[in-house]
C-alpha cells in the first residue's frame, strides 16, 4: 500500500494533500476486493490475420480463458507465484493473481477460424481476417 507523502516545505503542503487523497482512492476497497492486473499486448495485421501476442509468464494453458465476441477479444488468466507464501520479499516486481484484458480489435474477423498457442509463457492468438467490403454506397433520396 503507498505511503503517505511528507514534504517539508509549507508552500507543497496543498500538492501533498491531494497526492495523498488520491492515493488513498486509488486502493480504497483494495482488502475487500482482490485486485486484477492488467496484460500487456502485442497486435500486428499481416494480409490475411491478425496476431496477438500477450506474455503470460507463471500461467498454465488450464488458466487462461479467451472469449471473442463480434470485434472484441477478452484475454483472462492467473499467474501463480513459484515463491510460497509467508517468503520474505527484498524485492517483488511481478504481479502474480488474477489479470484481464479486453480489447476492440481494428478490423473485422472469422470467430469460426481463431486459434491459440501457448508456449514458453507467451500466448499467440491467430485471427483470421474476414473479407468485407468496407466500401458501401450511400444513396441520397429527394424528399
Amino acid at each position: 500500500m503507498p505511503q503517505n507523502i511528507n514534504l517539508s516545505n509549507d508552500s507543497f503542503d496543498v500538492a501533498a494533500e491531494e497526492l495523498n487523497f488520491l492515493s488513498a482512492l486509488a486502493t480504497a476497497g483494495a482488502s475487500e476486493h482482490e485486485s486484477e492486473g492488467q496484460l500487456s499486448i502485442d497486435v500486428a495485421e499481416m494480409a490475411e490475420e491478425l496476431i496477438v501476442v500477450a506474455t503470460m509468464a507463471g500461467s498454465k494453458p488450464d488458466n487462461i480463458e479467451l472469449h471473442l465476441h463480434n470485434d472484441v477479444l477478452t484475454i483472462r488468466g492467473t499467474r501463480t507465484s513459484p515463491i510460497p507464501e509467508g517468503a520474505n520479499h527484498f524485492y517483488e516486481e511481478c504481479f502474480w493473481g488474477k489479470f484481464s484484458r479486453t480489447i476492440v480489435l481494428p478490423v473485422d474477423v472469422k470467430p469460426e477460424v481463431a486459434s491459440a498457442e501457448y508456449k514458453q509463457g507467451v500466448l499467440i492468438v491467430h485471427l483470421a481476417k474476414a473479407k468485407s467490403d468496407n466500401n458501401i454506397p450511400i444513396y441520397v433520396v429527394e424528399e
